[in-house]
């Protein structure tokens, strides 16, 4: 028995084809058997998750690494990779075997494709009775359907084996049926309304499926260009301009179908092709050894990496000795520390990770990683093998904290087990390829000591400040990006009390405190549906409700901060925060147009009078030109005279220029002025001693 093939895949992330694939599904079961395949290689396991099929398919792996697994009498559930990890080295000679697996035992096989098509996925499209691209009428979807049509068209599949399919889920559709189909130069097969609820949903439902089982399956599977038999992050090998398109000899001497030329990449030379076929090879076989390891995964914590890592070492170490072409010692360590960085680490960027001079990566694409080492921007010679690769790994870093990105949702915010924190955007908003930017922190935290001894402060500054927080002054710390807000942040958050209750706020979890009682909480983002977001505004509010000593936000951004100081005015006293700004006049101003992005039609003038009611002392931040990071001032704020705020600076970092190596020269100054915040000290029996500012040292610029 041949089985009919179906694929559905997305014009891009959310628009419904996994949907409308398992409603196609329910209706095929009562026709024949059917084999719902799941290509998702995120590891979101969508369809296993929608089927409630996770323990089901987990015990039949226990067994098979890849194969295709009876759900019920009438259904059968196949997935090509549970997790990110399994779909590096998933290559497309498994999937063939599979496809032949599917067609013998089934009367149908729905394959919910991922997104973009892969070389492993092609044993699948190449025998598909149709493939159906389901449509959001938008100009985002039309952008991703025209990338699935070149792609297929790539492959060689004929124009009229792809179908189109309109989800009409939003009534405010920026296109109209006509405009889709002069764009795309396509005709539309289907139509679904607005909802799964809608009563014409059902009716086309029907309609889709009574077409779907009426066509047939292709007499001969369709002859695409040939596949390559390495791993999905490296399945595209690079052709000089003199050789033919892919697939020319299958023609058998007939024109080759038009190809949308993809950019050329330069020929490896014969040791570097050697290497690559060599760890190709182990990568296949490594996941073949991988698949009796159920129970680890590269997404669980770190003792469960730490575990994982030790066994892909050794099942390496066992498949490396038994390679006869592999003789020099420092060509085995050196291969075996790059497949365990791709199997379950984050490939190129693991040693940069592990260097403790590099504090920022910035991946600008699968070809250009750039880092800041010592507060300098360096170019590496770190690569990518494609883009493939790049989002493979930008896939296992957000995936364990529950967030996603695909073309709906193109970036993304995340962090490292480590706290480092993670940005990723990918097309179609970067043009170049997927761009990532990792600030990372430290293995050890740092303290006052080491802000002291790399010059970024004083001791008399560090001292009033530390009197500041144990008397609960509000404190905001401004800056701008890469200025060391958070570090700062983190080191006066050493001096809370340890009897205090501290609760905090932020985007992407990277403060570490080192006090017992403290609640850390993350906002989330919405999930693929777009439903489930709990904002930064949302935790600050809920917060209010946890009895709270203190309550500490990453950074304030947006509507929060008028919920942030109306607990500062209201009893939540020794509030830390961070804000982007350049001066403490400005970071003063930036918490005004955030107060009225909350929505509220407020006057300025009571914005202003809840900010210098609300906020006692400003410190400002700042990255030099020679790439040391430095208090630039200590401010405090006085209150309001008319409609303005009245600060007055204490401390100020005033510089004199630069030495022979290029590094800033300058000194912190005392102004003189006597900060009102003494009179609360002395109210609160804290012991501070104003001679300290009075007799500041000047302190030469070092690099932090």
């Amino acid at each position: 028995m041949s089985a009919k093939v179906f694929v559905f895949v997305g014009s891009k992330g959310g628009c419904g084809a996994t949907t409308l694939a398992l409603a196609v599904m329910e209706r095929l079961r009562k026709r024949g058997t059917v084999t719902v395949v799941d290509g998702d290689f995120s590891g979101r396991r969508s369809v296993a998750v929608l089927l409630d099929a996770i323990r089901m398919l987990d015990a039949a792996r226990n067994k098979r690494a890849i194969g295709s697994h009876k759900f019920d009498e009438t259904l059968h559930i196949a997935e090509l990779a549970p997790t990110i990890d399994a779909s590096f080295t998933l290559r497309p000679d498994d999937v063939e075997e599979l496809t032949e697996t599917v067609l013998e035992e089934s009367e149908y096989v729905v394959v919910d494709a991922p997104q973009p098509f892969a070389a492993a996925i092609r044993p699948l499209i190449k025998t598909a009775a149709r493939i159906f691209i389901v449509v959001e009428p938008s100009m985002l979807g039309v952008t991703g359907t025209r990338a699935m049509q070149v792609e297929l068209n790539r492959f060689g599949v004929p124009a009229h084996l792809i179908s189109l399919i309109v989800n009409w889920r939003d009534q405010r559709s920026e296109m109209t049926r006509s405009q889709l189909e002069r764009f795309l130069e396509a005709p539309v097969f289907a139509e679904f309304p607005f909802g799964l609820k809608d009563r014409k949903y059902d009716k086309e439902l029907t309609t889709l499926v009574d077409a779907m089982t009426a066509m047939q399956p292709p007499e001969s599977a369709t002859a695409l260009r040939p596949s390559t038999s390495v791993p999905l992050g490296d399945r595209r090998f690079a052709r000089r301009p003199d050789q033919g398109p892919p697939g020319a000899a299958a023609t058998n001497g007939a024109a080759p179908a038009p190809v949308a030329q993809a950019p050329l990449r330069a020929v490896p030379s014969p040791a570097i092709a050697r290497r690559n076929e060599i760890k190709n090879t182990l990568h296949a076989a490594l996941s073949e050894r991988l698949a009796a390891l159920p129970t680890l995964s590269a997404n669980g914590d770190g003792q469960r990496l730490e575990a994982l890592r030790e066994q892909v070492a050794i099942l390496v170490d066992e498949l490396i000795v038994e390679r006869s072409d592999l003789t020099s010692a420092e060509d085995v360590a050196q291969l075996k520390h790059e497949i365990i960085a791709e199997a379950v680490g984050l490939g190129p960027l693991e040693d940069l990770m592990e260097d403790p001079d590099v504090t920022e990566i910035m991946v600008n694409g699968a070809n250009s990683i750039f880092v800041e080492r010592r507060g300098k921007i360096e170019h590496t010679k770190k690569r990518f093998v494609d883009d493939a690769q790049l989002r493979l790994i930008i896939d296992r870093i957000i995936s364990p904290i529950g967030r996603h990105v695909d073309e709906s949702s193109p970036m993304v915010d995340a962090r490292l087990p480590d706290g480092s924190r993670v940005n990723a955007i990918i097309g179609p908003l970067a043009i170049d390829g997927p761009s990532v930017t990792i600030r990372r922190f430290g293995k050890t935290r740092m303290n006052v000591g080491d802000l002291l001894r790399l010059g970024a402060a004083t001791q008399a500054m560090m001292s009033f400040l530390r009197a500041c927080v144990e008397a609960r002054l509000n404190i905001l710390i401004s800056g701008g990006t890469g200025s060391g807000k958070t570090t700062f942040l983190n080191v006066l958050s050493s001096y809370i009390p340890p009897r205090d209750r501290i609760l905090t706020i932020e985007d992407a979890a990277e403060l570490r405190l080192e006090q017992e009682h403290v609640v850390r909480l993350e906002a989330r983002p919405p999930n693929i549906q777009g439903a489930g977001e709990v904002r930064i505004r949302d935790l600050v509010r809920n917060a209010l409700r946890m009895r709270p000593d203190r309550i500490v936000v990453g950074e304030v951004r947006g509507g929060e901060a008028l919920d942030m100081l109306q607990a500062m005015n209201t009893g939540h006293d020794g509030s830390l925060t961070t804000v982007h700004a350049n001066t403490p006049r400005d970071a003063l101003s930036r918490l005004e147009t955030l107060v009225l992005m909350a929505g509220l039609e407020l006057p300025v003038k009571a914005i202003r009078e809840q900010i210098a009611h609300a906020v006692n002392i400003v410190i400002q931040t700042s990255r030099l030109r020679d790439g040391s990071r430095k208090v630039m001032a200590i401010s405090e704020v006085v209150g309001m005279e008319g409609d303005i705020i009245t600060m007055q600076d204490i401390v100020k970092f005033e510089e004199r220029g630069v030495d022979p190596e290029g590094k800033v020269r300058g000194e912190f100054v005392f102004t003189g002025v006597q900060p009102m915040s003494i009179k609360r000290f002395e109210e609160l029996g804290i012991e501070y001693d104003m001679r300290e500012l009075n007799s500041l040292d000047a302190g030469k610029v070092a690099a932090w």
